[in-house]
C-alpha cells in the first residue's frame, strides 16, 4: 500500500515509471506515456493522501509492487 507522499514526490516516481509531464490540460494537469494519460492532482500544500495514489495506479494500470519498488 504506498504512503501518503508530496506531489513534487509523485511526478519523480511517475518520471521513474517513463512518464513525461506534468503538462497542463483544464483544471487538472496530466502525464503521459505513449498513449497512456493520466490525470495528476494540482499541486497544494499538503501531501497527497494514500487513497488518492490508490485511485490513480488503478487508473494508470500500476501495480502496487511496482509503484513501490521505484
Amino acid at each position: 500500500m504506498p504512503k501518503n507522499i508530496s506531489w513534487r514526490k509523485l511526478v519523480q516516481k511517475f518520471r521513474k515509471l517513463g512518464f513525461d509531464g506534468p503538462y497542463s490540460g483544464g483544471r487538472h494537469l496530466f502525464m503521459v506515456k505513449e498513449k497512456l494519460k493520466v490525470r495528476i492532482p494540482n499541486p497544494h500544500g499538503k501531501d497527497i493522501s494514500k487513497y488518492l495514489i490508490v485511485e490513480i495506479l488503478r487508473q494508470a494500470g500500476i501495480p502496487h509492487e511496482e509503484w513501490d519498488g521505484v
